[in-house]
């Protein structure tokens, strides 16, 4: 449970805020391609940053709270989502960084696939958003249908 202060017209008011907690996979295409580059550029921050994705992947309705997660598509038992994170010790922004995870939510199992990890530029061109969802249509043939 996470207590969040929210100011009311005259006074501070604690609101408990209930978060799902979500088991996270990393699916083999994304630890194959694009993991494997981050964990040789960036070495010893890299795992840091997996344990701090993993974690926040574990809470991911707070990511929705803060803006740091965006919808791309909500089924009836899927949702999938777009995040963005920052490499651990790095002073970029998780915005200017352009390192984006491409994440499904099974709302009934509550289990988030992260489906990619990759930076903006490793999928070419200047349509991100139609490489990745070619990306994941080519190898997830289980999401191809609601995207």
């Amino acid at each position: 449970m996470i207590t969040r202060l929210c100011p009311t017209a005259f006074s501070l008011k604690k609101i408990q805020m209930k978060s799902i907690s979500y088991t996270v996979v990393f699916e083999p295409f994304t630890e194959r391609h694009f993991i494997k580059s981050f964990a040789k550029k960036y070495k010893g921050a890299w795992n840091l940053t997996l344990k701090i994705i993993t974690k926040e992947f574990e809470q991911i309705d707070l990511l929705f709270l803060k803006n740091t997660a965006e919808t791309i598509v909500d089924s009836k038992e899927i949702k999938l989502c777009k995040t963005e994170f920052k490499i651990a010790g790095t002073k970029v922004s998780r915005h200017g960084s352009g390192n984006r995870c491409i994440v499904a939510i099974h709302k009934k199992t509550n289990k988030i696939c992260v489906l990619l990890v990759y930076h903006k530029n490793d999928l070419g061109g200047s349509h991100e958003t139609a490489n990745w969802k070619n990306l994941v249509k080519e190898n997830y043939p289980e999401y191809s249908k609601i995207i």
